[in-house]
């Protein structure tokens, strides 16, 4: 069995979204198959044609999330002593071309949202800066080229 890491968050917006699909979805779209039905022939009947791609659609995506939910290990935010870069480590880099400074959290492959600093461990920077720590400085090849980044925080 392959594990899914998440973020306490993480789990909590998938459960959260699972009880929404199962509890509020579904009498949506059982509400739109009845409404569909009530208007007659079924075979040439768009809005009950959608009803049932709604319902199939939602049906699959429970399938999906329960699966995941039941693989998922919790990552825990507490570090050891050693203070290595770990899935849930929050990190601050400095970019040694650009000056800049850049904010990343670690998180399993389900979870990752580069756009909110969220990035996955199977990544190449995610890859990359597992085990290091504070002051180390880390060579990434990406498809760009490559980058060269300091660890400035662990947290």
């Amino acid at each position: 069995m392959e594990w899914v890491y998440l973020t306490k968050e993480g789990y909590d917006k998938l459960v959260k979204e699972l009880e929404y699909l199962k509890n509020v979805k579904r009498k949506e779209i059982a509400k739109a198959l009845e409404h569909a039905r009530s208007l007659g022939d079924l075979r040439e009947n768009a809005e009950y044609s959608a009803a049932k791609e709604a319902l199939s659609a939602n049906e699959k995506r429970i399938q999906e999330l329960e699966e995941k939910l039941s693989r998922v290990q919790i990552i825990d935010d507490s570090h050891s002593k050693d203070n290595k870069i770990r899935i849930g480590s929050k990190v601050k880099l400095l970019d040694l071309e650009t000056e800049e400074t850049l904010d990343y959290t670690l998180v399993g492959a389900d979870e990752s949202n580069p756009l909110e600093g969220l990035i996955s461990i199977t990544s190449p920077v995610g890859k990359a800066l597992l085990t290091h720590t504070i002051g180390d400085i880390v060579e990434i090849k990406v498809p760009a080229g490559i980058l060269k980044y300091k660890i400035l925080e662990i947290n």
